[in-house]
């Protein structure tokens, strides 16, 4: 198996490549159905040899991954508003509206299709950006959530929602299920 992590170097030419065939994957996506992507479409779409693309990718489902990867790492800031539920508010809101982007639905949907690594390339760093703002609530001394709660509770909805269904949540829909699960919080603690 080729780590692609291990084979992309930082600079020049490497991350021109990278950039183009990272590019490439998106439009592709936003064109034809997730089945469509293949080494040689994204090759020739790129301006570079399919050689190039599997000696750094090896397969769709890789390149889809480090698509992914790349797109989905601190694209939404962690909100501090001073407030559990107001940072949660605001947080769950911008990933609605991220998650309503026809182009980052289409990315989500071939790369969770190609493997489970694919979806975990989706949701790591909304992970770690949850956790991130539960951990500051009890830096502040508040009585937070246990963070596998608020992922199971917030983020799968949400995520089922814009993968599974034809309606996106609004930001008004995000904001009551933070209220929701927070009420729930406080009653089981």
């Amino acid at each position: 198996m080729v780590d692609a992590s291990a084979q992309v170097r930082p600079g020049g030419r490497s991350a021109k490549v990278r950039a183009a065939v990272h590019r490439a994957v998106a439009e592709l996506l936003a064109e034809e159905p997730a089945e469509a992507l293949t080494i040689p479409a994204v090759a020739a779409r790129a301006g570079v040899h399919a050689t190039t693309v599997y000696r750094r990718w090896g397969s769709p489902a890789q390149l889809l991954t480090d698509v992914a990867t790349s797109r989905f790492s601190g694209d939404v800031v962690v909100p501090d508003s001073g407030s559990l539920a107001g940072d949660l508010e605001r947080w769950m809101e911008d990933v609605a509206v991220d998650l309503a982007d026809p182009d980052t639905l289409a990315l989500m949907r071939a790369t969770i299709g190609s493997g489970p690594e694919g979806g975990c390339a989706c949701t790591a760093d909304r992970h770690a950006q949850l956790s991130a703002i539960i951990e500051r609530e009890r830096s502040r001394g508040g009585d937070a959530p246990d963070v596998e709660n608020a992922i199971d509770f917030l983020l799968g909805p949400l995520y089922y929602r814009a993968i599974f269904s034809g309606e996106p949540a609004s930001g008004d829909w995000a904001r009551r299920l933070v209220t929701t699960f927070l009420a729930a919080s406080r009653a089981l603690s």
